[in-house]
């Protein structure tokens, strides 16, 4: 049997190989001559999964170690008979602690306080729903929107896009669709932004073509407010005009934790174990945190306490200056440039791993860190 795989995908060889003769490539320089005579090619979002790739190749069987799938043609797998799967959830938390750290930072730099903050969040997916389940354990107040869910009669008190656009802060975790009732491209539009009256912060950690880039730059230019995007239209070539913008950049790594790219991997594995009827009872096992014990007083505020915990692990600041040292390259160099830092990202570890001890200890505010997956003594 023969693999071809994304090499940025944790763990490749030791996890594949076990199967057959591993090809180990570059997301975007997968082509069809490669796939020639390969049986599975398992990928990232960067590879364009379609007709052009895959025509007169053996490959049967198709998995993406994402969440999102608009980078795969599923009607073409489907006519072909070509068996898929995604990796929807597997970093589900490492974007929800990226976002997180993102809203404790900007609360705490702008002396903002939870309770006096409305937080909107577009889309109630596998990270919508953690980031608002997360909500009240900082008095955040939440609005969520999610026509889709709503339609599907899914019991959850949501809000109107019109409603959710009106919150101090606003998140965006919807899937990329290009046509449709439910079309997310382009969502954030002029229009769209201009209707956010209330807005102070926006975070966009979903598809970069959920947001358009031009109305992003009058909300940051003319409006002053800041954004964070760990996304952007036009990845990797993204323009210097909306980076040189932003308050917080990051190189599409919000979901760039340990766990979360071991996750991805073993949801591949067992999808095509279960493609080939095989197991094998292998496992990734993931290397203890060094550094992971955080001394904070309990005497501070509840979201006081949170940041200085978040930015003990994972540190916005430095992913920022990187990014941006991109702002005097040609195009063409920064996409290069953009690619580099996702493929050599020192990879997060999710706070589960970090243990914050209280002085002295303080039970309400051990409930909130222990909400986050700490564990606090």
């Amino acid at each position: 049997m023969k693999l071809v795989v994304d090499e940025n995908i944790a763990y490749a060889e030791e996890t594949f190989s076990g199967y057959g003769e591993v090809i180990l490539s570059h997301g975007r320089k997968i082509t069809n001559a490669m796939l020639h005579d390969a049986d599975a090619l398992i990928v990232r979002s960067i590879t364009k999964v379609n007709q052009e790739l895959l025509h007169d190749t053996k490959v049967k069987f198709v998995g993406t170690a994402t969440i999102g799938v608009d980078h795969v043609d599923l009607d073409y797998l489907a006519e072909q008979g070509i068996a898929f799967s995604d990796a929807k959830g597997c970093n589900a938390d490492a974007v929800t602690e990226y976002v997180y750290t993102l809203i404790a930072k900007f609360l705490v730099d702008n002396g903002w306080t939870p309770r006096e903050t409305t937080l909107g969040i577009i889309g109630r997916g596998n990270i919508g729903s953690r980031i608002a389940k997360l909500a009240p354990y900082l008095g955040l107040k939440v609005l969520v929107n999610d026509p889709p869910l709503q339609r599907q009669g899914v019991r959850y008190p949501f809000a109107s896009l019109e409603d959710t656009l009106q919150a101090d802060i606003l998140t965006i975790h919807t899937p990329l669709t290009m046509t449709g009732k439910d079309k997310t491209f382009h969502l954030l539009s002029r229009g769209t932004l201009g209707k956010a009256r209330n807005i102070k912060f926006l975070i966009n950690a979903s598809r970069g073509e959920t947001a358009d880039k031009d109305a992003l730059l009058v909300l940051t230019t003319e409006r002053r407010i800041p954004l964070a995007l760990d996304v952007w239209e036009n990845e990797p070539h993204i323009s210097a005009d909306i980076l040189n913008a932003v308050k917080y950049a990051s190189p599409h790594i919000a979901g760039y934790s340990l766990e979360g790219k071991i996750n991805g991997t073993m949801i591949m594995k067992q999808a095509l174990d279960a493609h080939l009827n095989r197991t094998d009872g292998f496992m990734i096992a993931s290397p203890p945190v060094v550094n992971n014990h955080i001394v904070i007083s309990s005497e501070r505020p509840i979201i006081e306490i949170l940041n200085a915990a978040a930015q003990f692990v994972y540190n916005i600041e430095k992913d920022t200056a990187l990014l941006k040292k991109g702002i005097a390259m040609d195009e063409m160099t920064r996409g290069k440039y953009f690619d580099t830092l996702r493929k050599e990202y020192e990879l997060r570890r999710e706070f589960t791993n970090y243990t914050i001890e209280l002085r002295p200890f303080n039970l309400e505010k051990a409930i909130m860190l222990r909400a986050f997956r700490f564990t606090v003594v």
